[in-house]
């Protein structure tokens, strides 16, 4: 076996980036430089962890990781080796040149060319049964409009008979875009009928746009935190992402401006309203700064508006796309979070410059979104029903997020913080950063029976170790208090261990 110490791993324990990404970093650079060569017996996570006076679950998450980069090869009573290539192709690792050449640190770092395979993993764990789950991005089943949706379906099959199971035009059926056209004019979008393109929710919708707009290798800007979908995204295409913080009013526009000055960005993606994960808000006097912005450097801004309408508190702003004077700002969105999640109808709105461009990907994607879901959605529209779900919907999850705040006062550790959101489905909570990470902590919560989602995935840069989300909008007023419960409970039973470690002299 390898002694430890070859490893040369030097932790940042007061540093934003997580433990086990740190051991991601340095066994992974040790790999590429030659001093941990192929056939390399890793020491097991338990003797790693002790040896670095960590968590094991980090020493997991680090060699898991670097397993599904194809770094590490894991053999069942043998231990964990390095592979005998660095990628699992038989060829060096590179940055895509072909030279065997680094890409620059920041494109290194910020966008790996795969998803994060630990983070389905951990998704994989919050569906066990029993589990309290606040990790997932959804809204609860109970929210659906079930009754409206059959007698849609049946409606729709009954007037329209094969023609609403056949192929529809890829912009989407006539009547739901027209339909859009006055829903959005509601919120001050003023757009006509040809410009709405209908997709498979706001996920595809985005993921057009970033195909329509950008080529392999381009850079796009975004908020630090971010919508996980989008990094994802990024990772899928290709494409780089760079994450600017924000502060309580969004995306910091100092940053964002020097940025663009050193750099060439292509795009800026930005959820002003209730962000995802930190339920932020941008202020209309920011939202016009950023579109002067965006129209000084030439720079398209793709909108994410999808939890626009969840507000049960607060003053309502408009969309950037309803302050858009020049068709910078392409809009996207979706009825997803508002009523019905599986039914996948979403939409882009954008001028004509972008508009083909992002249909000729529609059609090569999927030739256009299923007929009969379109026109369902299209009826309940027409019905009003979309009207009422909303009021419905947002008085439920104020009186849900009021119990979380009263559960989060209530179990959290000493010293955490959260949002108070006056809109949305989450809260961003901010742990004490003398106790264990998210990551740390994950493992645990759920053999209590409680999950959530890991705050530092919501970054493009690693940071947020201490921060999760949880999505308070998902669970019924008990299992909220019995979720939050749980999870203090988790973080008792952690932090005893991690002090123990703390105090060790062992290093």
């Amino acid at each position: 076996m390898l002694n430890p110490s070859k490893l040369a791993i030097s932790l940042d324990r007061d540093g934003e980036e997580p433990i086990y990404r740190q051991l991601i970093r340095h066994i992974r650079a040790q790999i590429e430089s030659g001093s941990l060569p192929a056939g390399t017996r890793l020491p097991a996570s338990r003797d790693l962890a002790h040896q670095l006076n960590i968590s094991r679950i980090s020493v997991v998450n680090a060699y898991a990781e670097l397993r599904a980069e194809g770094f590490l090869s894991a053999h069942a009573g043998r231990g964990t080796f390095i592979a005998g290539d660095t990628n699992g192709t038989g060829q060096a690792h590179t940055n895509g040149n072909g030279n065997g050449n680094h890409a620059s640190p920041t494109a290194t770092q910020e966008t790996p060319t795969t998803p994060d395979r630990s983070i389905r993993e951990m998704m994989r764990m919050a569906r066990k049964p029993g589990i309290i789950s606040f990790a997932q991005g959804s809204p609860p089943n109970d929210f659906f409009p079930m009754a409206h949706l059959r007698d849609a379906i049946n409606t729709v099959l009954d007037r329209d008979g094969a023609k609403a199971l056949a192929y529809e035009v890829a912009e989407g059926h006539t009547p739901l875009r027209t339909a859009i056209r006055d829903y959005v004019s509601a919120l001050g979008i003023r757009c006509h009928a040809d410009q709405i393109l209908i997709t498979g929710g706001t996920q595809q919708a985005l993921d057009l746009v970033i195909q329509a707009l950008l080529s392999e290798g381009d850079l796009f800007l975004t908020e630090n935190p971010t919508y996980l979908g989008m990094i994802d995204i990024a990772r899928t295409r290709r494409v780089q992402i760079h994450g600017i913080d924000t502060d309580g009013e969004g995306i910091r526009l100092d940053m964002l401006e020097n940025y663009i000055l050193d750099n060439r960005p292509k795009l800026i993606y930005v959820m002003p309203t209730f962000q995802n994960p930190s339920g932020v808000v941008m202020p209309l006097h920011r939202r016009r700064q950023l579109l002067n912005l965006a129209n000084e450097y030439r720079i398209p801004i793709l909108e994410d508006g999808v939890y626009h309408e969840l507000r049960y508190e607060g003053e309502s702003l408009p969309p950037l796309k309803a302050l858009d004077e020049t068709g910078i700002v392409i809009h996207a969105s979706a009825f997803t979070k508002m009523m019905l999640p599986g039914l996948r109808i979403g939409y882009v709105i954008s001028d004509n410059t972008h508009f083909e461009r992002i249909l000729r990907v529609k059609q090569a994607a999927d030739i256009s979104s299923p007929s009969l879901n379109q026109r369902a959605m299209h009826l309940m529209l027409e019905r009003g029903v979309l009207a009422q779900q909303l009021e419905r919907n947002n008085r439920e999850l104020k009186r849900r997020r009021d119990v979380a705040l009263a559960a989060a006062a209530k179990y959290l550790p000493p010293g955490s913080r959260w949002n108070i959101p006056q809109g949305g489905l989450y809260l961003w909570v901010q742990l004490p950063k003398t106790g264990p990470t998210a990551a740390e902590l994950y493992i645990t919560a759920i053999q209590m029976g409680a999950a959530y989602a890991i705050g530092n995935v919501f970054y493009t840069n690693g940071c947020g170790s201490h921060r999760i989300r949880i999505n308070y909008g998902a669970q019924k007023p008990a299992d909220i208090e019995e979720g939050f419960k749980r999870i203090g409970r988790a973080w008792r039973e952690v932090a005893c261990d991690y002090d123990a470690m703390e105090k060790s002299p062992l290093l």
